[in-house]
């Protein structure tokens, strides 16, 4: 336990960029503004690409577009970003260090190869990892550094227990459910439907635009974010003026048009480890139409709180955004289910959660190592402050 003069002090480590949206960056700083009103002081550390998104975040450097298990990853794998990560564990002394996928290449790895505080690992992929794959001996030696493990879900606790083995408690994502809830609904012009997720093929994004082939004439469909088949999608449906492209969003503008269209569709065709963006739309009170993926299954449930159709079947998705979108009493009951569910998802109690685990794995300030296991020399010191 740190001493009860001074703060817990949490570093929380994204290996993606801050300045792009993405799952795992929303959770990362989700959680640290809940321990900042806990009275925790925990600062979000990542790569950025322009301006850092909030006060309490430390830029690592700038992303790379990095392949990474079917999709491109914004990280940070580059010598600069390691030698920024380095001299911010040295200046800052962490009593925690929580890092989200600890063995993504960049500032997460670096963190955990270096440790110079007790490692608290968050993991959320799920299915398949290249890295897990190719690089499970140095990762399965390096992590007897953590001090606690975590896994969003089952499918992830799967995946890392085959790859790298220990023990693992499973703690849900989180969402800060006043936000959705307080956002002023975006004006809508007729039915609409709104996906939200990166333009690659395992977000079934072609899907959806098949199913659009098949509903009413006045059904708009609002389409968030870009990606690798942007460009040839929105030349596909250049002549059909129902389908907005609305490019990245803000968070303010997600939650917005969250809680103005009629139903999220999330019509993915794997790789969902776990389904936060359904959350969302719960919190916000808007019908889902969704894959039947287990991801997916472990927030909501068919006919319950959403509507869950085949991973790829564009007919079945139509006839379940038909349904969402033409039974208002179906759509409501399915609606006040999904606020019932979401209150099980509150970024507050994962937050008091997680604040259990760093005072259980802190070391007292005497016992926090300068820099483990390689001291920064003062030559290195001098270089990383020039790179920063």
């Amino acid at each position: 336990m740190p001493n009860d003069d001074r703060l817990l002090r949490v570093g929380m480590f994204s290996p993606y960029s801050l300045s792009i949206p993405g799952g795992v960056q929303a959770q990362a700083m989700g959680l640290v503004r809940e321990l900042r009103a806990m009275g925790i002081e925990a600062r979000v550390l990542g790569p950025c690409d322009g301006p850092p998104p909030a006060t309490f975040v430390t830029p690592l450097g700038n992303s790379l577009p990095t392949a990474a298990n079917g999709s491109v990853a914004p990280l940070a794998p580059d010598p600069a970003a390691a030698l920024r990560t380095m001299r911010v564990l040295f200046e800052e002394q962490f009593d925690v260090l929580h890092l989200h996928e600890p063995f993504a290449p960049g500032p997460t790895m670096t963190a955990m190869l270096l440790h110079p505080a007790p490692v608290v690992g968050t993991f959320h992929a799920a299915g398949e990892s290249a890295s897990y794959k190719y690089l499970s001996a140095p990762i399965k030696a390096s992590a007897k550094n953590l001090a606690h493990r975590v896994a969003v879900s089952k499918d992830a606790q799967a995946l890392v227990e085959e790859s790298i083995g220990g023990e693992y408690e499973v703690l849900y994502n989180g969402v800060e459910l006043d936000l959705y809830r307080a956002s002023p609904p975006w004006p809508t012009d007729g039915p609409t439907i709104f996906f939200c997720g990166r333009h690659e093929e395992r977000k079934g994004l072609d899907v959806l635009i098949q199913a659009m082939e098949h509903l009413a004439p006045e059904v708009q469909l609002w389409v968030a974010s870009n990606g690798p088949d942007t460009e040839r999608l929105t030349a596909q449906t250049r002549g059909d003026a129902r389908i907005h492209w609305l490019g990245r969003l803000t968070d303010e503008e997600k939650m917005s048009r969250l809680r103005g269209a009629d139903v999220f569709c999330a019509p993915s065709l794997r790789g969902e480890s776990f389904g936060v963006v359904l959350i969302e739309a719960m919190a916000a009170g808007t019908c889902i139409v969704a894959s039947a993926l287990d991801g997916y299954r472990n927030v909501a449930t068919d006919d319950v709180d959403a509507l869950l159709v085949e991973p790829g079947d564009a007919g079945a998705l139509a006839v379940a955004l038909q349904k969402a979108l033409t039974e208002p009493e179906l759509a409501g009951r399915l609606v006040a289910a999904g606020a019932r569910r979401a209150n099980d998802f509150s970024m507050r109690a994962l937050a008091c959660r997680y604040a259990e685990i760093y005072h259980e794995v802190a070391r007292p300030a005497e016992a926090l190592r300068p820099m483990s296991p390689w001291p920064l020399s003062p030559r290195l010191r001098r270089r990383t402050r020039m790179m920063a």
